[in-house]
């Protein structure tokens, strides 16, 4: 299932998620935002269970943001879980 998020607040400009239909991570692209740590964070978590990522990323921020790229992804992540359900 593929998933497209627009983050708030923070420089990456959107973020797609591909999920397994058992809720693992295929793939995660961010446009914009620091590309090395996207990149870097995107690779980190395909395999992943959506869910794993989520407990680990929520409530990350960047310097004195109050979210950060991989707290918006977990927003994104969570989004796309409970949207399969629909």
């Amino acid at each position: 299932m593929k998933y497209e998020y627009l983050p708030r607040g923070v420089c990456s400009r959107k973020i797609e998620i591909d999920l397994s239909d058992d809720g693992i991570i295929r793939s995660v692209k961010f446009t914009g935002g620091c590309n090395g740590n996207a990149n870097g964070i995107s690779r980190l978590l395909v395999g992943m269970k959506a869910q794993d990522a989520i407990d680990r990323m929520k409530g990350t921020v960047c310097g004195s943001k109050k979210t950060s790229c991989p707290d918006q992804l977990s927003i994104a992540l969570q989004q796309a879980l409970d949207s399969r359900g629909a």
